[in-house]
């Protein structure tokens, strides 16, 4: 087993719970960092590695660096440079991965196996490392060499057929499903790998795509077509099976309704004081309220306009029926129950003072997360990681000079 004791830092810990590990992140613009980012969140040390600015050029490859999203995507990491295509760069990254446990990258796959930082190749040198690909569409296969964005992978991955109103043509979620859902799948590979490990003792190759995990993430709608062979189409703002569950209007606005059953149904036609929909022929099971829904919907909006969407958020939810505002971004931050879960938490910066930053959706008793360290400036820790990685004075300066960092 490699030695680490080298690489255990004295530096801010977002948690104990995965102090023990190792992270180099090779990855780009948002579904890598998204996985690397639930490592340093839990505690990690996590290490950027980043290209010499002078190989960038242009605008920055994943937004500017002092804006909101990166500050977000990249909270509790540090930075180093290296210039992978040289040879000392390369040499360096190897060294690194001798005593790393994951290492992360979101390269095609053409260009990870030219620049020969490989899976094979970091095995070679660390039967222990987990190594975590994300591509596009896969390490293989006829579309391999292909960029791939999440926009691409929302249509190719059939979320932008379901989205939107009948009738409307393709839209696309109005959030980067498919990266972070490739992300947060990796993550979960790679956790899986490390349990793993626990009791072989070697590390393994895991793959993540933005393709597969949009599609995973379609879940009941590409069940629909594989055991039914049911092609869904748009539904705009109805549930395609769960009826009624939708965006209705009311006196001041419109809400959000959510039945499933005939007691739910039952239940929500009292809280809206119209219990004669109950003796409707046309609305006496789930499937005559599909068949029906138009007309349905219009009854239930013809009651709802009598009172503010407030007043029927309370009834409903007050009768067990599952009812909720429908906010801006901004009116969602400023909700009494997402104050007090805390999904808002401070990150102080030193360009932009305490910025405020979405903590992670779930929580341990023991070894919470927290946010410790601002998004890093590049390469702001090159020399103190490659110290700590058993690197002299003298490797460090020789690095810089051939413009390996």
């Amino acid at each position: 087993m490699p030695d680490k004791s080298s690489i255990s830092p004295n530096i801010p810990r977002a948690s104990t719970a995965l102090q023990n590990l190792t992270v180099l992140d090779l990855s780009r613009v948002r579904a890598g960092p998204t996985c690397a980012r639930q490592f340093a969140d839990w505690g990690a040390n996590v290490i950027k590695i980043e290209a010499p600015e002078r190989l960038e050029g242009g605008d920055p490859i994943g937004g500017p660096r002092h804006a909101g999203d990166f500050q977000n995507l990249h909270r509790n990491k540090r930075s180093i440079t290296l210039d992978l295509k040289s040879e000392q760069g390369r040499a360096t990254l190897l060294r690194l991965a001798e005593k790393a446990d994951i290492l992360i990258e979101n390269f095609r796959p053409d260009v990870k196996r030219r620049l020969k930082i490989d899976y094979p190749d970091l095995k070679a040198v660390n039967p222990r490392i987990v190594y975590a690909s994300i591509s596009a569409y896969g390490q293989t296969g006829p579309y391999e060499t292909w960029p791939g964005f999440d926009q691409i992978a929302q249509g190719m991955g059939g979320l932008m057929s379901v989205t939107g109103l009948p009738g409307q043509g393709p839209v696309r979620a109005g959030a980067a499903v498919a990266d972070m859902a490739a992300g947060l799948f990796a993550a979960l590979g790679i956790m899986v790998a490390l349990l793993e490990r626990e009791r072989s003792g070697e590390g393994q190759y895991v793959e993540a795509s933005l393709l597969a995990a949009q599609i995973f993430m379609l879940d009941f709608q590409a069940a629909r077509w594989l055991i039914d062979k049911v092609v869904p189409g748009q539904a705009g703002n109805n549930h395609p099976t769960s009826i009624p569950t939708g965006v209705y209007k009311t006196k001041d606005g419109q809400i959000n309704i959510a039945t499933t059953g005939s007691p739910t149904w039952t239940r929500f036609c009292k809280a809206i004081g119209a219990e004669h929909f109950l003796d409707n022929p046309n609305y006496a099971s789930n499937a005559l309220r599909v068949q029906n829904r138009d007309a349905m919907n219009a009854d239930i909006e013809s009651v709802l306009a009598s009172n503010t969407s407030a007043y029927w958020i309370e009834q409903l939810n007050a009768q067990g029926v599952a009812a909720g505002p429908i906010y801006a971004i901004d009116e969602m931050f400023a909700d009494p129950q997402v104050k007090h879960i805390g999904v808002a938490t401070a990150m102080k910066t030193p360009d932009r003072g305490t910025l405020q930053v979405v903590r992670q959706p779930v929580s341990l008793s023991r070894t919470p997360s927290k946010v410790v360290m601002h998004s890093p400036e590049r390469g702001e820790h090159t020399d103190e990681v490659l110290a700590e990685f058993g690197f002299s004075a003298g490797e460090i300066e020789e690095l810089k000079k051939a413009g390996a960092t």
